[in-house]
């Protein structure tokens, strides 16, 4: 199924997983906006109730044997600095980590229906036409790029081409349930992202954004760029799964080609 039109609490069309045998399920409503009242509840409901509808026709369906539901690193929390994050370790306490949970909960209720269903916890997805790399990518290219608040905060990312292929690799593997981090195996501080993305570039990255500035510009959402997680891929690896592009340098190179 994609792109079957419904909305967040709305059923599913019958026909839309007539004869499926596996579903990933990726929709939610963008996080990267100002977080008003409704825009936080549009965050939620999507992928709650969202979640909620597609698992509902999965078990109309009767046929789907594989459940794949993306999650968020979001679920971790932003408040814990260079602690190392498995899959183990317990939710945070702010809006996105109450929103993971909820997410991950409702995807788990498949396994009510015993469809074999895995919840892939996705991190800071790089592509450089859309996301965060995307956008950038125009101050860096013409060297005003640089750190943003204190530069400490970790950004657990992985290359658009490893976030493809681990939900292929866990389609194919359904033994493999429960939650798995979609992250490089080698987190590194905002700072040092900047720095690895100049100097691929070939520019400096020197011209650092205030937590005051990036906070007027995006109020509460400003958080997910200044707190940040360190998040490890520890089921992945015992999974057997193979990163491509572990390390940075060579992830921005392929993606800058």
């Amino acid at each position: 199924m994609t792109g079957a039109p419904f909305s967040a609490g709305s059923p599913l069309p019958p026909e839309a997983l007539a004869d499926a045998e596996a579903v990933v399920h990726l929709a939610g409503e963008p996080v990267a906006q100002r977080w008003t009242h409704e825009g936080k509840h549009r965050i939620h409901d999507s992928r709650v109730l969202g979640t909620r509808a597609v698992v509902a026709a999965m078990r109309g369906a009767g046929t789907v044997r594989r459940f794949v539901s993306a999650s968020a690193i979001g679920y971790y929390g932003g408040t814990r600095g260079a602690e190392p994050l498995t899959e183990e370790s317990p939710p945070g306490d702010d809006f996105l980590a109450r929103v993971c949970v909820d997410w991950e909960a409702e995807a788990m209720q498949a396994r009510e229906s015993s469809i074999p269903t895995a919840v892939v916890r996705m991190g800071v997805v790089l592509h450089p036409e859309g996301g965060a790399l995307h956008k950038m990518l125009p101050p860096f290219r013409v060297g005003a790029g640089g750190p943003v608040g204190s530069g400490e905060q970790f950004v657990s990312w992985v290359h658009r081409d490893d976030a493809r292929d681990l939900l292929l690799f866990l389609l194919a593997h359904p033994q493999v349930e429960g939650v798995v981090n979609a992250t490089a195996p080698t987190p590194v501080t905002n700072a040092v992202f900047a720095h690895t993305l100049g100097h691929v570039l070939g520019r400096p990255s020197l011209v650092r954004m205030p937590a005051f500035m990036l906070k007027a510009a995006l109020g509460e959402m400003a958080k997910v760029v200044l707190e940040g997680q360190r998040v490890l891929p520890q089921r992945a690896h015992e999974a057997g799964f193979v990163f491509r592009y572990p390390e940075l340098e060579g992830a921005l190179r392929d993606l800058l080609a």
